[in-house]
């Protein structure tokens, strides 16, 4: 009997055996299909859409040169990964902010793509220029568009003021030049020097201004943001709701006098210096001095 049994005991090893290697390479298989998927998706080209405009201004991408221009830039903005990803998870709060400053002060909403592009959504962002903030203003601008800027205060960083001055800012310039574009890329290079230009190469048309690099860019990588961050699935960008950074709710308190610690002023209010820096980073220093006592509102955020 017990010989009887190894030949059938041995085709079942067999059998068995035979099925395990034919399991490992079907699973092998898979694998070098997924990994051969993914590289496919890795390195394919980027959709361009067939209709884009700028508020409101449609881009000519039947021209060659206009149409490799936009690819350039959303091959740049859709294989930064992480940074995009990044943006697309900080969108809901900082544009919760913005979209309605924008609306209320008559300015176009795909200029909040113009503040991605300026800062990536750094609200300490700081240029070599010194260009501060949100909307990276210059000092200069900045005084003239009614912010405060000094050693305790720094309204740049303020995001809901500094959105105020970007939209006068950019509202003088539409009245200088009655175009979008020409706005936004004199938001770039400068309303002087745009002038010059256009008067040197006789062309009121941004997409035949020869502007040097950086401004001749600058429109397409707005037009990128706002392409991938309105249809990131489209481009391969996929952030569930739940891991998008949430809007904290804050209250606020008013300073009406001088503060000679704001440590102190934070503990008062149940949070940290951190958290009071990190919702109000206009305020430049550890103390306000605030001789002329004017009113500042600050933001206390509801931590649960």
């Amino acid at each position: 009997m017990g010989n009887k049994l190894k030949p059938v005991l041995s085709g079942v090893a067999l059998l068995f055996g035979f099925i395990c290697v034919f399991v490992i390479l079907s699973g092998l298989n898979d694998q070098q299909k997924k990994e051969e998927k993914k590289e496919e998706l890795l390195y394919r080209s980027v959709p361009i859409p067939e209709k884009i405009e700028f508020a409101g201004e449609q881009v000519p991408l039947d021209r060659f040169d206009i149409h490799e221009s936009m690819d350039r830039e959303l091959l740049s903005t859709a294989f930064f990964h992480s940074q995009t990803i990044r943006l697309l998870k900080l969108a809901p709060r900082y544009f919760s902010i913005i979209e309605p400053i924008l609306k209320e002060q008559g300015i176009p909403d795909d200029f909040k793509y113009l503040c991605v592009a300026e800062s990536g959504f750094n609200v300490r962002a700081l240029s070599p220029s010194k260009a501060a903030g949100l909307w990276q203003l210059l000092e200069g601008t900045a005084k003239e568009c009614g912010l405060e800027v000094s050693k305790e205060v720094d309204e740049r960083y303020h995001i809901e003021k500094s959105t105020v001055a970007a939209c006068k800012f950019l509202k003088e310039s539409y009245q200088k030049f009655g175009k979008w574009s020409l706005v936004a890329a004199s938001y770039n290079a400068g309303r002087a020097f745009t002038s010059t230009q256009m008067d040197r190469q006789r062309s009121d048309d941004y997409f035949d201004l020869h502007i040097g690099e950086e401004t001749s860019r600058y429109l397409f990588r707005i037009l990128s943001y706002k392409i991938i961050m309105s249809d990131p699935k489209s481009y391969g960008f996929d952030v569930p709701e739940e891991e998008k950074y949430p809007i904290i709710d804050t209250k606020t308190a008013e300073i009406t006098g001088p503060v000679a610690s704001l440590p102190d002023f934070a503990k008062q209010h149940n949070i940290s210096y951190k958290m009071l820096k990190m919702f109000n980073p206009w305020l430049r220093e550890s103390f306000l001095t605030n001789t002329q006592k004017k009113t500042y509102q600050v933001k206390i955020p509801i931590i649960k």
